[in-house]
């Protein structure tokens, strides 16, 4: 998900090469108000390409910079963000600022995690809270009656760009949005996922758009206290949403943020999901198991996926994706604690999983051409399908 690291040509486009040109010239700047500047200028380029659905530009001045310059890479992928998700609009001469939010939810099965259209009642009631426990006072708010998991999320800067303003409108009339979600892929069966609700709120120009925000005493509460709030006041409806599942609540934030975020904390519960549910599935105890680790991706590491064999065994039984964001990509040789091959290793461990195996090459991101499933390392080096055993039961029962 956030942020898109997207496929480009080597030859840059007149509209990328100008992206990039302002984004090293921002990162270069040396005081805040050059940096308005070339903010300014590199905004208006970015708003055109976005309200015009031209990703492909963005994509390519993304895709050059990050394997030249990282840190102009950063400055281009933040303006384009914060121009996706968030805008300043005009309606009857009054300034209005518009943000898109997620409010995520860490869901945990051994069976399957709901997504999809939200009864009209349900996405009122949900909105009502949001509304009460965690956006300002005298706001306006319009959320999607869906619940998203993270292969139905806007794809690229350009579908955000066209969510945050659809929603927008709907806020400002008071109506349900009417978002088409007839053409929304199927969510991947996974035991530990996030699901996202998704909203707009808009506010007047540079007020407050959170009650963490807000000044007066009798609304102000700090992040933790709207947490608390929101979970108590929405869990009973969430878990509608997702029978059979455990689930977590995060605090509702800006789009990227609050993905990211998301994508980072499911890790470890995708870790202990697996052991889980192998344990169950082949009623094994966790040391029966073992696992091989390794990093997949065309340059650099983009995810580690991790494949489960019976200890001693050869044959690969299941997987999962440890995706990798940011500068973590570059920490897959570090020896210190805490780069993502020993996080890893240690929810393997803190499971039960002590055979644990760790390439050190980099591989290719193949997935199955017949059902589109990642593909995992075998402790040898061959890339392989993940198969239950035969005699381990097929079918579960599913919830929806």
């Amino acid at each position: 998900m956030a942020g898109f690291r997207p496929k480009s040509s080597a030859r840059l486009s007149p509209d990328a090469e100008r992206l990039v040109a302002d984004a090293l010239a921002l990162d270069a700047s040396g005081s805040r108000m050059e940096d308005g500047y070339w903010e300014r200028r590199l905004s208006q380029r970015l708003h055109r390409l976005l309200k015009n659905g031209s990703q492909t530009a963005l994509d390519a001045a993304l895709e050059h910079l990050f394997k030249h310059n990282a840190d102009a890479s950063d400055v281009l992928a933040e303006q384009a963000e914060t121009l996706a998700e968030s805008a300043t609009i005009e309606v009857d001469g009054a300034k209005l600022d518009v943000l898109l939010i997620a409010a995520p939810i860490l869901a945990h099965t051994r069976y399957a995690i709901p997504s999809g259209a939200l009864k009209p009642e349900l996405a009122q009631t949900l909105a009502v809270h949001l509304q009460a426990h965690v956006l300002a006072t005298g706001t306006k708010v319009a959320l999607s009656p869906y619940l998203y998991s993270i292969d139905q999320l806007p794809r690229s800067h350009s579908d955000t760009f066209a969510l945050t303003h659809k929603l927008a409108t709907a806020a400002l009339a008071g109506t349900m949005p009417k978002v088409d979600l007839r053409d929304l892929p199927e969510t991947a069966p996974i035991l530990a996922d996030p699901r996202y609700l998704l909203a707009v709120v808009v506010a007047p120009h540079e007020g407050a758009l959170f009650r963490w925000q807000e000044d007066a005493k009798e609304h102000h509460a700090e992040r933790s206290v709207c947490l608390e709030q929101w979970r108590q006041q929405v869990q009973p409806t969430v878990a509608l949403l997702l029978p059979g599942c455990e689930f977590e609540l995060l605090l509702p934030d800006a789009f990227f943020l609050s993905c990211r975020e998301s994508d980072k904390s499911i890790r470890p519960l995708t870790v202990r999901a697996a052991v889980n549910y192998l344990c169950g599935t082949l009623d094994v105890p966790a040391g029966q198991l073992a696992a091989v680790v390794a990093g997949f991706g065309e340059e650099v590491v983009e995810e580690y996926r991790v494949g489960f064999t019976m200890r001693g065994e050869k044959e690969v039984i299941y997987g999962i994706v440890w995706p990798v964001y940011g500068r973590e990509a570059g920490e897959a040789d570090a020896e210190e604690k805490g780069n993502p091959v020993e996080q890893i290793c240690e929810e393997l461990r803190n499971a039960g999983v002590e055979d644990i195996f760790r390439h050190a090459a980099l591989f290719d991101p193949e997935y199955c051409e017949d059902c589109g499933t990642p593909l995992y390392a075998d402790r040898s080096g061959e890339i392989v399908h993940a198969e239950l055993p035969e005699d381990a039961p097929t079918q579960q029962p599913l919830f929806h």
